[in-house]
C-alpha cells in the first residue's frame, strides 16, 4: 500500500526549499528520497506537481505526497568480469563496458558494476555514500563506456569527491555526432536542469539549473555522397552534470549517434552506402566513450592519468566511415 501525506504549512516565517523543509519536518524522509518523489511526480504543492527540489515553500501552502512502501533489497554479488586498469589499497580504476549500469536502481538491483565489485572485492569499498552505491565517486551512463574511479576507503572517497567538486579531475570523452559542429571547436557554458517534460532526462535551462561547462574540438569530419555527415569530437569536461555532453551537443543540433533519448532521426537514407547504414543501425549503444581520466591520488603525492582505447564496435564504424 502507498501512504498519502497531506497537510497545510503553518508557522513558517522564511521560504525554505521543499526538499530541505520536508527533510526537517519528517525524520525518515531524506533529501534524496524527496528528490525521488519529485522524479516520480509524487509531490504536489497546492495541487501542482513539483518538478524542482529547489521550489520554495510558503506559509499556507498545501503539500501532498505519496510514500511508496519500500521493497527491501540487499546487495548481491554479480559474477561479471571487471576490466581493472589500476588498483591499490585506496582505489580501483575500471574500464566500463557499455550496457551495464554503475549501481542498483529501480528495475535492476542485481546486475550492475556495484554488484560485480561486491563479488570481486567483498565489502572492501567505501560506505559513506548511499546504501546501494558503495565506492561510487562518480558515474557514467549505462550506454557509455570508459574509465571510472572507485573508492575502497572512506578517506579516498572524501578526497576524490572533493576533487570532482572542485573540477580538478581531467575527464575527456570521444563521441561521434550527426553533422558538423559550428564552430568546429569551442566552449559550451550554460545551465542544465531536469526536463520539464520527462523527469528522467535533462535539458538546458534559461534561468534555472546547475552551471555546466563542456570544452569540445572536432577531430575528424566524415562527409561524402555515400554517407551521412558525421563529426568525431573530443569533449573535455569542466563540470560533470547528468547527461552533460549529451545535452550540450543535442542543444547545438548535433546529437550523439546511437543516443536513444537525445536522438535525431536518420534522414537521406536512399543515397547512402547500404553497408554503412547497416553498421549505424546495428549500433546498440551511444557513441560516447570516457577515454581519459586524471586525478591526484588521495594519499600519495602524485598525479594519476589513465587512457582507454575506443571499443571495437565503435572503431569498426569509424573504419567503415573512413573507407566509404
Amino acid at each position: 500500500m502507498n501512504n498519502i501525506i497531506n497537510f497545510v504549512v503553518k508557522d513558517l516565517h522564511d521560504k525554505p526549499r521543499i526538499d530541505y523543509y520536508l527533510s526537517k519536518k519528517f525524520e525518515k524522509l531524506s533529501r534524496s528520497k524527496i528528490k525521488n518523489l519529485i522524479l516520480k511526480s509524487l509531490l504536489k504543492i497546492n495541487g501542482i506537481t513539483i518538478i524542482d527540489p529547489s521550489k520554495k515553500v510558503c506559509a499556507g501552502d498545501n503539500i501532498s505526497f505519496k510514500i511508496e512502501n519500500e521493497i527491501k533489497y540487499s546487495l548481491k554479488p554479480y559474477d561479471y568480469k571487471l576490466d581493472i586498469v589500476f588498483e591499490d589499497e585506496e582505489l580501483i580504476v575500471l574500464n566500463k563496458k557499455s550496457g551495464i549500469s554503475i549501481h542498483p536502481g529501480a528495475g535492476n538491483y542485481d546486475n550492475t558494476i556495484v554488484n560485480a565489485l561486491i563479488s570481486y572485492n567483498g565489502n572492501k569499498l567505501s560506505n559513506i555514500g548511499e546504501k546501494f552505491r558503495p565506492g561510487i565517486v562518480h558515474r557514467i551512463d549505462k550506454d557509455t563506456s570508459g574509465l571510472i574511479v572507485i573508492a575502497k576507503t572512506n578517506l579516498s572517497h572524501e578526497i576524490l569527491s572533493k576533487q570532482f567538486k572542485n573540477h580538478t579531475v581531467d575527464r575527456i570523452y570521444t563521441t561521434l555526432v550527426w553533422g558538423k559542429l559550428r564552430p568546429r571547436s569551442g566552449r559550451i557554458e550554460n545551465l542544465i536542469r531536469r526536463s520539464s517534460k520527462n523527469r528522467q532526462l535533462m535539458e538546458v535551462g534559461v534561468s534555472r539549473g546547475k552551471k555546466a561547462i563542456t570544452n569540445y574540438k572536432t577531430i575528424e569530419v566524415f562527409e561524402n555522397e555515400k554517407i551521412p555527415t558525421f563529426s568525431l569530437v573530443e569533449c573535455k569536461l569542466e563540470t560533470g552534470r547528468t547527461h552533460q555532453i549529451r545535452v550540450h551537443l543535442s542543444d547545438k543540433g548535433n546529437n550523439i549517434l546511437g543516443d536513444k533519448h537525445y536522438k535525431k532521426k536518420f534522414r537521406g537514407i536512399k543515397n547512402v552506402d547500404k553497408s554503412t547504414v547497416d553498421l549505424i543501425y546495428k549500433l546498440k549503444r551511444q557513441f560516447l566513450h570516457a577515454k581519459s581520466l586524471g586525478f591526484d591520488h588521495p594519499t600519495k603525492n602524485k598525479r594519476l592519468f589513465f587512457e582507454s582505447k575506443l571499443p571495437e564496435e565503435l572503431n569498426q564504424l569509424l573504419k567503415k566511415l573512413r573507407n566509404t
